[in-house]
């Protein structure tokens, strides 16, 4: 799936220049790597939609910069503290023979089948909810899938349990990171015994 949008070079500059920029109607950003960095600018409803879009947090887009496409991945997005507005963002150009660093989404599936969950009642808690990742642009998956089915009250997955596609190496700094777990609940009658008040 290509995901595309639209910028064009940003000629003026400066904090007085970015907030014209914002009540026009557009987004002020940054493209940098493999070259010079530009100054850009996006339409924010156009972009603002596209972020609504979790692949395009993932994944190696298409940006016609001044109608020239070049590959780019999203870097970094600031948000308003307090509207549904886009303040800034920035863009990395990629080389499909670099390899790059991107953040992908976890999607944990089979929860309800987990024996933890289903036979004992247990909760899922989630330790993390997206994975730093190595690889070629062309290998880029826009998601990881956390598969829950086989995992039981009190037993956690970790990174190194996590199946990657072909070429993708997890980025977690020698460490073998929590991705979820199944907290135990208490017994009913350890429960009942503490919600029932002593003899007087």
């Amino acid at each position: 799936m290509t995901i595309q949008f639209n910028a064009k070079t940003r000629e003026k500059q400066g904090t007085s220049a970015s907030r014209r920029l914002r009540r026009a109607g557009s987004v002020p950003a940054i493209v940098y790597g493999a070259g010079a960095p530009v100054q850009i600018e996006v339409d924010h409803n156009e972009i603002y939609h596209a972020l609504r879009n979790e692949a395009f947090h993932a994944s190696v887009l298409t940006m016609l910069l001044d109608g020239a496409a070049q590959s780019v991945i999203l870097k970094d997005t600031q948000w308003h503290p307090y509207k549904q507005q886009v303040l800034h963002l920035d863009f990395q150009r990629v080389d499909a023979a670099h390899k790059i660093h991107v953040k992908v989404p976890l999607h944990f599936v089979n929860a309800d089948l987990a024996p933890g969950v289903k036979l004992d009642g247990g909760m899922v808690a989630h330790q993390i909810t997206e994975l730093d990742l190595e690889c070629l642009p062309a290998e880029l998956p826009e998601f990881i899938e956390v598969d829950l089915k086989n995992l039981a009250s009190g037993q956690s997955i970790h990174v190194s349990n996590l199946v990657l596609p072909q070429g993708v190496k997890a980025l977690t700094h020698g460490e073998d990171p929590v991705v979820a777990s199944i907290l135990a609940v208490r017994g009913g009658e350890e429960a009942a015994a503490e919600e029932t008040p002593p003899a007087a």
